[in-house]
C-alpha cells in the first residue's frame, strides 16, 4: 500500500506517490478487462490510464522517466481502450435511455444500429486484447516498474511542493480560462456579450462541426485541469475544492453535449439518412436533451466569463495552506 501525502514533502516525493498510486489503481484491472465480463473494469482502467497520463504531464519537470514512459505512450493505450468503452456506452445508452421510448415504427432502424455496434465491438475488443498482450505495452509496464523500484528525478524535485505549487498549477488554469470554447455561441459587440438562443437549437442546424470540436477540446482541458488540481486538494482551502467541483460540472455538461452529437452522427452514418427522417421520435428526444444541456452550459459559461470569478480562481491557486513565499 502506498502511503498518503504528508504536509511537508518535496515535489519529487509528491510526484512519486501520485504516480505509484495511479499506476497500481489502473494496473489491477488488466486481467479483468481481458476476460471481458464486466464493462466497468474497462471503464476504470481507461480512466486510470488517463489520470496517469495527466499526472506524468503535470510532474514532467520533476521526474526523470524512461524514454517510452510518456503521456503519449500512455495515451495511445488509453485511446484503444476508449474506442471499446465508447461502443459499450453508446449501446447501453440506446438500450436504457432511448429504446423504451421509441415506437415500433422506429425499432427496425434501431436493430440495424445494434447489429453494427456488435460488429464494431468485436473488432474493438480484438484491438484491446492485442494491445494489452503486445510487446510495446509489456515494455511500458516493465519500465514503469523499474522506475518505481529506482526512481530518478530532476533538480527541482528537491523543493518543497508548496513552494512552487502555484507556478505548477497556474499555467493549466490559464490554459483553461483562455480556451476559445468559452466564446462558442456568443455574439460579442464592443465587449458586450449576447448568448446563443437555446430555443433555436435543432439537431440539423445548430453550431458547426468545427465549433463542436472546440467545445470537445475544452472538455478535455477541463478534465486535465481537474485531474491536476485534485492532486493537491488537501493543500488548499475549501474554496479550492468548490472550484474543483465546478470544473467537474463543466466537464460533465460538455461531455453530454458531445455525446448527443456523436450519437446523432453515428446514427446518420449507419442509417445513411438524417435521423429526423428515419427516427423522428428519437430525433425529438435528442433535441430536447441537447437543449437542456445547452442551458446548463450557458450558465457555466456566463459564470466563468465573469472577471471577478476568474481572478478569484487564480488567487485561490496562488495560496496553498502554509505555503512558503519569499
Amino acid at each position: 500500500m502506498i502511503e498518503q501525502q504528508q504536509a511537508n514533502q518535496t515535489l519529487g516525493e509528491w510526484a512519486y506517490i501520485a504516480i505509484a498510486n495511479q499506476y497500481n489503481r489502473y494496473n489491477q484491472y488488466e486481467k479483468e478487462v481481458l476476460k471481458d465480463k464486466d464493462p466497468e473494469h474497462l471503464h476504470k482502467m481507461r480512466v486510470g490510464m488517463r489520470r496517469l497520463r495527466s499526472i506524468i504531464a503535470c510532474f514532467a519537470l520533476a521526474v526523470d522517466l524512461p524514454t517510452n514512459v510518456t503521456p503519449t505512450s500512455i495515451g495511445k493505450v488509453a485511446k484503444i481502450l476508449g474506442k471499446l468503452r465508447d461502443i459499450d456506452v453508446l449501446q447501453e445508452t440506446l438500450v436504457t435511455q432511448y429504446q423504451p421510448h421509441i415506437p415500433k415504427s422506429e425499432q427496425k432502424s434501431l436493430e440495424i444500429v445494434f447489429k453494427k455496434l456488435k460488429k464494431q465491438r468485436k473488432s474493438a475488443f480484438k484491438a484491446v486484447s492485442k494491445t494489452l498482450k503486445g510487446k510495446s505495452y509489456s515494455k511500458l509496464q516493465n519500465n514503469f516498474q523499474l522506475w518505481l523500484d529506482n526512481p530518478k528525478y530532476q533538480s527541482i524535485a528537491a523543493l518543497d511542493v508548496k513552494q512552487i505549487l502555484p507556478d505548477l498549477l497556474l499555467p493549466q488554469i490559464s490554459y483553461l480560462l483562455l480556451h476559445p470554447g468559452w466564446l462558442i455561441g456568443l455574439d460579442i459587440t464592443d465587449g458586450a456579450i449576447a448568448f446563443f438562443d437555446i430555443k433555436k437549437i435543432t439537431m440539423e442546424n445548430d453550431i458547426s462541426l468545427t465549433q463542436e470540436k472546440i467545445l470537445h477540446d475544452l472538455r478535455k482541458v477541463a478534465k486535465q485541469t481537474r485531474y491536476n488540481m485534485e492532486l493537491f486538494q488537501e493543500l488548499y482551502c475549501p474554496t479550492y475544492s468548490n472550484y474543483l467541483e465546478e470544473i467537474k460540472e463543466i466537464q460533465i455538461v460538455l461531455g453530454m453535449i458531445q455525446d448527443y452529437f456523436i450519437l446523432e452522427q453515428f446514427l446518420q452514418q449507419i442509417l445513411k439518412q438524417k435521423i429526423a427522417q428515419t427516427m423522428p421520435t428519437l430525433n425529438e428526444i435528442l433535441r430536447e436533451k441537447r437543449q437542456q444541456q445547452w442551458q446548463k452550459w450557458q450558465t457555466k459559461q456566463e459564470d466563468f466569463l465573469n472577471i471577478f470569478k476568474r481572478q478569484d480562481l487564480r488567487t485561490v491557486v496562488q495560496y496553498p495552506l502554509n505555503g512558503m513565499y519569499f
